[in-house]
């Protein structure tokens, strides 16, 4: 969350300056009280009326400018800050932040900062691979810097390569891992499974279920959000691993068990949100596939349930949550699924309820455990995720 939150945008000479608009817009828009800071080359880029117009705030160029109520203004807005990011940073920054020089607004902002300091390099990729670059990232990251990887691709000067400004989500995200959560769950580890399982039938069809995998990613993302160690474990679907989680990617029922069981002796909690697929066809390479009045005759085996593994062999500490998708009877159902399964809490949802279910943006989650049952209203799946470790956490300290 970084509604409320103060954070200082440092902008500093590179073509990527322009960039810096969209990502100060889209802060203004969640809530931020966003102030820009600029060194004099960034004005070759772009103009502060810009990011005056954007922000409401006066842009920051010059260290010694009268025009504005009397105060250390430097000292002043970085002890208020709640985080500070540059992006982009150039070569030519980042070598003064590592060496402590100040010789403008922007690098005695610096160095009067005492909140999380975020650097997004921006440069060429030659630039950015020069050993003297990387030696002062280096020398940053030691002084507790954050310094935000630089994506790849094609840039400004036609080469190919290491150097581009990150994506706006992906620097949005990183203040949040900054500033936007309390670390409660730092130093757990949390394996999370998500999305559907696909079992092939033959070279072209397979058989598999509708999940998007949303939940699944919301909850990773939110406990990496939170300071967990988060892996998670992803059937195929359509979207980008989240920050700071350690991504696996599998397709069948059976590869999706060989992760989770690897990696589920060193897990604290393991939230099961994939749906994995009940059947697989018993099929050898060398069998046909018959066909009668048009129909398939597939000979099928069920495939591992996960969930009942876990639940059989978790240890003690260990905390296990399985989901369940209803159509009726929710409650019976899932409390069924939570004592045959050995699980610490069901999260159940109904497929009856719009906005709820495969697909959406959105979900309605009843959380069983053995004593209790709570009712959680329609939220983002984001929202549900962060309301699901609420209650995991809670429990786990009962």
């Amino acid at each position: 969350m970084l509604k409320g939150k103060t954070v200082v945008i440092g902008v500093t000479g590179g073509i990527a300056a322009y960039k810096s608009a969209q990502l100060v817009s889209d802060l203004v828009k969640e809530g931020c009280d966003v102030h820009v800071v600029m060194t004099k080359n960034a004005l070759y880029f772009i103009h502060p009326i810009t990011f005056e117009t954007l922000t409401g705030h006066k842009c920051l160029t010059d260290t010694f400018d009268r025009n504005f109520e009397f105060n250390v203004e430097h000292v002043a807005l970085s002890q208020r800050a709640d985080a500070f990011l540059i992006a982009p940073a150039s070569a030519d920054v980042i070598g003064k932040a590592a060496n402590g020089i100040a010789d403008d607004m922007l690098t005695t902002m610096l160095l009067a900062a005492d909140c999380p300091i975020l650097l997004a390099p921006a440069m060429n990729t030659y630039m950015y691979e020069n050993s003297i670059v990387q030696e002062n990232l280096a020398k940053l990251r030691r002084h507790g810097f954050t310094v935000i990887e630089p994506a790849v691709g094609r840039l400004a000067c036609r080469d190919v390569g290491k150097g581009k400004l990150p994506d706006g989500k992906t620097l949005i995200d990183s203040l949040r891992y900054a500033i936007g959560y309390e670390k409660d769950l730092m130093g757990v580890k949390v394996l999370v499974s998500a999305g559907p399982t696909a079992e092939a039938i033959d070279p072209v069809r397979y058989i598999t279920n509708h999940s998007s995998g949303k939940m699944g990613y919301a909850i990773a993302e939110a406990a990496a959000m939170r300071g967990a160690d988060v892996t998670l474990v992803s059937g195929p679907v359509s979207l980008t691993p989240p920050l700071y989680v350690k991504t696996v990617g599998v397709r069948s029922a059976e590869e999706m068990y060989q992760a989770i069981s690897e990696r589920f002796p060193s897990a604290d909690i393991l939230i099961m949100a994939a749906a994995v697929a009940d059947y697989t066809p018993q099929c050898t390479a060398d069998e046909k596939i018959k066909k009668s009045d048009g129909e398939m005759n597939l000979p099928l085996q069920r495939t591992k349930d996960i969930l009942q593994w876990a639940g059989n062999n978790k240890t003690e500490g260990q905390f296990v949550c399985g989901f369940s998708m209803e159509t009726e009877h929710l409650l019976e159902n899932s409390r069924r699924k939570l004592l045959k399964k050995h699980c610490d809490m069901i999260a159940a949802n109904s497929l009856r309820q719009s906005g709820a279910g495969f697909g959406t943006d959105t979900n309605i989650l009843t959380l069983i455990t053995p004593e209790t049952a709570q009712e959680l209203p329609l939220l983002s799946k984001s929202e549900a995720a962060h309301a699901l470790l609420d209650a995991i956490r809670d429990s786990r300290v009962r």
